[in-house]
């Protein structure tokens, strides 16, 4: 056999160790789902935790966990404007939103962390939508289909929350059921 630098033994070099990888423990993997979720959604580890806690804390009285928990995630204000299209990313859309370019049911909101309700209407603001930003961003919203829990309206640059978010809309990178098990040690 020759020998080949692209081709990789399922073992490392030496003669002690012909194992590449242990498998990592129960806890690496909840971590792992922990950090996936947290990291998509844009999280602090103190903000996603005090989401986690509270839906742990009602967890009798509510329904799937799951869902509440991932609704509770995708009506934050930041992500309900990436979810609207009116940001490339989340982390845009939490930027937008801390300099005040929304309002939501007509009063400018600067928090990204604001649960929007059913019914709720978010806005481009008026001295927005006079930046090249939102002038730019305005073609392409006429083509953005947003998820079913949102209305949008592209030629006033405004949306409107209609329902609330489903998990599997959301279809969120972690299992859910290992963060609750993170988190209840």
């Amino acid at each position: 056999m020759q020998k080949c630098a692209v081709t990789r033994k399922p073992y490392p070099p030496g003669q002690k160790s012909k194992k590449r990888t242990p498998s990592p423990s129960e806890y690496a993997k909840e971590l792992a789902e922990k950090q996936k979720l947290r990291n998509w959604y844009g999280l602090r580890e103190k903000q996603f935790s005090g989401y986690v806690k509270a839906v742990l804390g009602k967890r009798g009285r509510a329904q799937d966990a799951s869902v509440v928990l991932i609704a509770s995630l995708e009506r934050r204000l930041d992500n309900t404007v990436f979810r609207l299209g009116f940001a490339s990313q989340r982390a845009q859309a939490r930027q937008l939103v801390s300099h005040r370019h929304f309002t939501v049911n007509g009063r400018a909101v600067n928090i990204p962390s604001f649960q929007v309700k059913k019914g709720d209407i978010i806005q481009v603001a008026e001295k927005a939508k006079q930046k090249l930003f939102f002038k730019n961003s305005a073609a392409g919203l006429k083509k953005y289909q947003p998820p079913s829990w949102l209305k949008l309206d592209a030629k006033d640059m405004k949306g409107e929350v209609v329902d609330s978010p489903s998990l599997r809309e959301a279809a969120p990178p972690a299992e859910i059921s290992a963060i609750f098990e993170y988190y209840s040690r």
